[in-house]
């Protein structure tokens, strides 16, 4: 019985091996070759008790100044975060001819360039947290907002990720923003520019393209979308604008998705809900979907009573 279940677990291993010499994509074999992203989510994870030393500890070690267990800290992430950027260094058309050595050193150039504008990421999630706590009444404190809001976790994640992207670090700025949209469902591409005071309510479904540009003090409900007119063109299209501009003092509501390059929305404009829109908004603007009809239905013997919503009485213009 037994040499008869490993001469079927042969014969499956010489099938998928032959399966693997086809040459393909996905028959690759580079497993020292790409980053570990079990690493990379350890790097972020340690950055988020760099970037909030009180709310957060590293129980791998025991200390008792905030001095030494940033000393510590930092001392791990610079050797990961120097080794991962080196092994994806490769994947750029300017470092293929280099040498081992020339990747590393660029590699722990971009590490502590990186480390160094750590100040000036902190500097921006403090004004998310107060928008947070501006917008959001059922917030009773601000230990609450960095302790539990899944719309922070994703813009720490994608400020930690879009200085990287600055860089030129490939792969790497991805891995952080994919495992945050895992854990919040908010996808924010590394590319994205975010100003201050960015405020996430909700969040969940919120998808935010590579070439978007956001302004101070927008806050975002769920499921909206940031996007792209269309992706027929693929590769083409990389490097060129395709996602919108979010100006200062927006507010978009829950399901509206605002698509294209060349649309830009002013400054203290309100999308409503569910709107669908490709061009621009001009400022000041109140936006909402046309004809929105309320139905009630209340016994099988009494009609339907439908009810226009007036966009008077909701503040907003009709699109």
């Amino acid at each position: 019985m037994a040499n008869g279940m490993e001469r079927k677990i042969d014969g499956l291993v010489d099938l998928l091996m032959e399966d693997y010499a086809k040459g393909r994509v996905i028959d690759e074999n580079k497993m020292f070759e790409y980053p570990d992203k079990d690493v990379v989510i350890d790097i972020l994870e340690k950055l988020k008790v760099v970037i909030y030393p009180g709310y957060y500890r590293n129980s791998n070690y025991r200390t008792y100044t905030v001095r030494n267990s940033i000393s510590i800290l930092l001392e791990d992430i610079i050797y990961n975060l120097q080794k991962q950027t080196a092994i994806v260094l490769r994947y750029t058309p300017r470092f293929e001819q280099s040498t081992p050595a020339q990747i590393a050193e660029e590699a722990q150039r971009i590490t502590f360039t990186f480390l160094e504008r750590i100040p000036h990421i902190r500097e921006y999630i403090e004004t998310d947290i107060q928008a947070f706590y501006d917008g959001d009444p059922a917030a009773y404190n601000k230990d609450e907002i960095i302790c539990t809001y899944p719309g922070l976790y994703a813009i720490f994640s994608s400020r930690i990720a879009h200085e990287l992207f600055l860089l030129g670090v490939p792969l790497i700025p991805r891995i952080m923003t994919e495992h945050a949209h895992s854990l919040t469902g908010i996808d924010i591409h590394p590319g994205t520019t975010i100003g201050k005071y960015f405020f996430i309510d909700h969040g969940t479904g919120i998808v935010i393209g590579e070439t978007t540009e956001i302004g101070n003090n927008v806050k975002i409900y769920q499921g909206v979308t940031l996007g792209a007119l269309s992706t027929r063109g693929g590769q083409n299209l990389r490097g060129k604008k395709r996602h919108p501009t979010i100006c200062d003092n927006v507010t978009i509501y829950s399901g509206a998705s605002i698509l294209g390059g060349d649309t830009v929305i002013g400054k203290n404009v309100v999308i409503g809900g569910n709107a669908f829109i490709t061009s621009s908004i001009p400022e000041g603007a109140k936006v909402s979907v046309k004809s929105q009809e309320l139905m009630f239905r209340y016994a099988a013997d009494k009609p339907v009573e439908t009810r226009e919503i007036d966009p008077e009485e909701t503040c907003f213009h009709k699109i």
